[in-house]
């Protein structure tokens, strides 16, 4: 694909070599004359008088000072998502049912979809039209999973909520009897794991993106279009708002609410019934705004300094006794 092809793909400016052959998407560092990298960031802009790469996706202000061929864009990151898509296309398994798998009764499988190998689905299961479910995944029953929804290999959908109840000194199972929605354009990452509601319905929205090894407890009510990265685990009735950004490994406790746009960084943890305010970072545990955890880890540095002064005035008082 031609340079300045790219950039009308793009909808943006060229500079140097339009007629430059471009047939693959590399990093900066190992680059060569045929393929396309991105500049992101004043790291990258540094790196990129270095590389090898035939062009170069750069932000609006980046300095061409060598003459490089490059292709300018207001989101570089989004830019070469596309040239990926387009240089790269994804190999899309084929329509239908494995032989392997299992298919419980009352089922319905949409048009297009795409059922793997081993995978195991339960009664009264609706899979929408091209979606795509990987070889080993396991769906309960009376699960709903969207259009074009992916599901990746080893996820679990449906299984029983962790609900206990401690009768006479022992714990009896409370039965999880609800059900899990999960919309259009979803994707599940590998080993993830979505229970089932213990009553009502587990849900998932619209364009929610869940990382590898995801946990979503009983009862949690996902918005649209949120992301999650792995390892992260939600407690049940946990409720996450539209184009809210979860961090990996965070921990949210029973019944908290992320609003709307709040971003928690990887490593907090929101107690139980905790509300996250929308449209603010968080980070730490407990979760906090970003502004007040850097300025308490900032305290925290000082500790050793302050007890050195606390133990020299310590000093100094005695002697002073002692005169």
């Amino acid at each position: 694909m031609l340079v300045r092809e790219i950039a009308a793909l793009l909808n943006a400016q060229w500079e140097g070599q339009g007629d430059r052959d471009i047939r693959k998407v590399a990093d900066l560092d190992s680059a060569q004359a045929d393929e396309i990298a991105f500049v992101a960031g004043r790291k990258a802009a540094a790196a990129a008088r270095r590389s090898s790469a035939g062009c170069l996706i750069v932000p609006l202000d980046f300095e061409n000072a060598g003459r490089r061929t490059i292709i300018r864009s207001s989101q570089p990151r989004a830019s070469i998502a596309a040239v990926i898509h387009r240089l790269h296309p994804k190999k899309r398994p084929p329509a239908g049912v494995h032989p392997t798998a299992v298919i419980g009764s009352d089922t319905v499988i949409g048009e297009g979809a795409s059922i793997g190998a081993n995978t195991v689905i339960g009664d009264n299961v609706r899979i929408g039209e091209h979606a795509v479910i990987h070889p080993n995944v396991t769906i309960y029953d009376d699960v709903s999973i969207g259009s074009r929804t992916v599901v990746h290999a080893g996820a679990v959908i449906g299984a029983d909520g962790f609900g206990f109840i401690l009768r006479e000194g022992a714990y009896e199972n409370f039965p999880q009897v609800g059900r899990v929605e999960i919309g259009d354009d979803v994707e599940i990452g590998a080993n993830c794991c979505v229970d089932r509601a213990a009553l009502g319905v587990t849900r998932i929205g619209d364009g929610t993106k869940l990382d590898n090894m995801v946990h979503v407890g009983h009862n949690c009510s996902i918005g649209r279009h949120v992301v999650i990265a792995a390892q992260t685990g939600l407690a049940g009735g946990v409720v996450i708002e539209d184009y809210a950004v979860i961090g990996g490994q965070v921990g949210i406790g029973d019944k908290a609410r992320i609003q709307s746009r709040a971003i928690l960084g990887s490593g907090a943890g929101v107690l139980t019934s905790k509300i996250i305010r929308g449209g603010q970072v968080f980070w730490g545990t407990p979760a906090r705004p970003l502004k007040e955890h850097l300025e308490q880890l900032a305290a925290l540095s000082r500790l050793p300094e302050i007890r050195q002064e606390w133990l020299a005035l310590k000093q100094k008082l005695r002697s002073a006794r002692e005169l």
